[in-house]
């Protein structure tokens, strides 16, 4: 269970405790060598480490890491919704101001139920799967605010003017909807408004604005902290964007397997991170502007509950770059090396600035040249649009989602995609695999149109492969890693010897390990998970991969990982890529071109470097602003 789904909104109908004062700067939430450990052989494995900060009324504190760092762990503690057989084993946790703070590991069940959703608040990730799907929106408001004492016949009142506040459009006719009938970004603004709604003194926003346009984000951003202003409520800002965090946050925490890596005032830890860690999770990130480097990858991966018996001394020392001995042989010390500012790390404030990343004048894997200047996929006056099933209006109107787009791609040219959310790019991407049928225009495949027969079927997908951006539900849990790179030669007879050897071909390509090779899906990582989706395409070597949003959501290192494998991968099989993003620093890293599509029309296209630095729409301007920028100095959301 999610921890969206523990936090009982309405189920619990519990009085609300008074609202206590909020005294600008007062400590608000307080841990202190919190520690929780799990279930293990021969010995309880301590998932926490002695975990400490303090959280002021109306500040921000940022809660960095790759997945499985402990983020929500944290979340998990407050909500005290631990999975089975965990506990907290040592520790305090303090909310609440002076005397009157409430110790929530030891007050009882009911009085803390009693703060969840009211006094304490949870943003989730996950929208869609935090809300209900067979309630409407007012449905599920209406229950929450019952529970926070709202009368009866002033509920819908008080829903409509919660939705108007977090900038939701004819906020009345959203109440009688339900999820599924709006955007992501529309529910997640649902979210922030159910937990702001009982004037909480504290919210944990976990990863609320991951795999958002960067537009949606800013406007969600600019929500929390108008909220959070108006009402001096304190924020727990949980996140693996680094750069998000120090324009969003007062302070840091970097968490790596359980423990603080670095802790400090935000701008100082991403202008002069010591830790090795947060140095590796600055180096894995793409930049809009300044030369372009091979991203560090960060070897190996997040260890699980299970490796920490065999870590010895820093849990990070198996994947530091400048690891000594005396790393190997004692957990250092959380030492205060600047004032505010702690690290978890035997070099201190000395420590070494290891090599992380290529040198910015090796270009070439950045600039391939095309193989042909003759196009393999050309796209002309290519449209889709939705209309009604039935009723009068069906032949009157409809829904442009993709409106006279051209496009070519020669072979080995990565072209890049981009837009908000809605803006038609993965309507492109389904027009191009042919899992939708464009209303006009054409797709021309190596200078032969496609049109609806079962012969252009089998040579579209023999030479286009799609990558999707969810490779969890994209791969069939059932098979093992070699079936299903191989998937695509069951159709012809193949020796079995033959599969066998082409899938370790495959694992390689993608840089996994050979005995990867008899896992299932759910026995591998999100990164993992995603190599193997992209293994699958390419086993016959495609002519082009569409990739819609592969690396939408992963970890910075994950997704250095994948960057810098489609590049490999460009260089060895000189395959060409149509990149869905609405990550504008990915795009920069890996096209040549971009296309910027707005309401299912290219606005702007050209070469990357070009359209990035001198944008000539407005829409194109308006994306630039969104994203957050290196200088903090500058003001992020404008």
């Amino acid at each position: 269970m999610s921890l969206a789904h523990a936090i009982p909104y309405a189920s619990v109908v519990t009085p609300v405790p008074p609202l206590q004062a909020r005294p600008a700067g007062a400590v608000l939430l307080e841990a202190r060598g919190l520690t929780v450990s799990a279930p293990g052989r021969p010995e309880r494995l301590q998932v926490l480490r002695d975990v400490s900060f303090t959280l002021r009324a109306g500040a921000t504190l940022g809660l960095v890491g790759e997945s499985g760092a402990g983020k929500s762990m944290l979340g998990r503690v407050i909500a005290r919704h631990l999975p089975d057989g965990f506990t907290v084993d040592a520790g305090t946790l303090r909310f609440g101001h002076g005397e009157g703070g409430a110790d929530l590991l030891g007050m009882p069940a009911e009085a803390h139920r009693a703060l969840l959703g009211a006094r304490i608040a949870f943003i989730p990730q996950e929208p869609m799967t935090a809300l209900n799907p067979v309630l409407t929106i007012g449905q599920q408001l209406q229950e929450h605010l019952l529970r926070l004492g709202v009368a009866k016949d002033e509920w819908r009142e008080r829903a409509t003017a919660m939705l108007a506040e977090v900038r939701i459009h004819q906020p009345a006719q959203v109440l009688d909807k339900y999820a599924f009938q709006l955007s992501g970004g529309m529910c997640q603004r649902v979210m922030i408004a159910m937990a702001f709604a009982g004037d909480p003194q504290l919210v944990v926003s976990d990863e609320a604005t991951t795999a958002l346009d960067a537009s949606t984000q800013a406007h969600i951003v600019t929500l929390i902290r108008g909220l959070q202003e108006r009402r001096g409520t304190g924020v727990i800002f949980v996140t693996h964007d680094l750069g998000l965090a120090a324009h969003v946050c007062d302070e840091l925490v970097v968490l790596y397997a359980g423990e603080m890596a670095e802790r400090g005032p935000a701008k100082r830890i991403f202008t002069r991170s010591l830790h090795p860690y947060t140095q590796a999770l600055q180096r894995a990130n793409p930049h809009l502007t300044g030369p372009r480097r091979l991203l560090f990858s960060l070897p190996g991966q997040m260890p699980g509950i299970s490796d920490f018996p065999s870590l010895q001394g820093c849990r990070f020392q198996p994947r530091c770059a400048v690891a000594t001995e005396a790393c190997a042989t004692a957990v250092p010390a959380m030492r205060e090396v600047l004032p505010g500012h702690h690290v978890r790390c035997v070099h201190g404030a000395a420590a070494p600035e290891p090599l992380l990343a290529a040198d910015a004048s090796d270009a070439t894997i950045f600039h391939a040249p095309r193989m042909s200047d003759a196009p393999f996929l050309q796209v002309e006056g290519l449209s889709k649009v939705y209309r009604p099933r039935s009723g009068w209006l069906r032949r009157e109107t409809g829904v442009h989602a993709v409106k006279d787009v051209d496009l070519t791609i020669a072979p080995g040219e990565f072209v890049g995609i981009v837009g908000e959310s809605g803006s038609g790019k993965s309507s492109l991407a389904r027009l191009v695999m042919g899992l939708e049928t464009p209303s006009e225009g054409r797709i021309l495949l190596n200078g032969k149109a496609l049109v609806a027969r079962a012969e252009d079927w089998e040579r579209r997908i023999a030479s286009i492969q799609m990558i999707f951006q969810d490779a969890r539900s994209a791969l069939n849990p059932r098979r093992r890693v070699q079936s299903l790179v191989t998937q695509s030669m069951e159709s012809r007879p193949n020796l079995h010897s033959d599969r066998q050897a082409r899938a370790r071909e495959l694992v390689a390509d993608v840089g996994l390990a050979p005995d990867m090779l008899t896992r299932f899906p759910s026995q591998m990582s999100g990164g993992q998970r995603q190599r193997v989706n992209i293994g699958r395409a390419l086993c016959d070597l495609p002519q082009l991969l569409v990739a819609d949003e592969i690396v939408s959501g992963l970890d910075v290192s994950v997704q250095a990982q994948i960057l810098n494998l489609l590049l490999r991968i460009r260089r060895e099989h000189k395959i060409s890529l149509l990149l869905i993003s609405h990550d504008l620093a990915v795009v920069r890293y890996l096209c040549s071109r971009v296309l910027v599509m707005h309401q299912g029309v290219v606005v702007e296209s050209g070469e990357t470097e070009a359209v990035l630095a001198n944008p000539q729409h407005a829409y194109t301007k308006s994306l630039l602003a969104a994203v957050p920028p290196r200088d903090l100095g500058v003001r992020w959301p404008q």
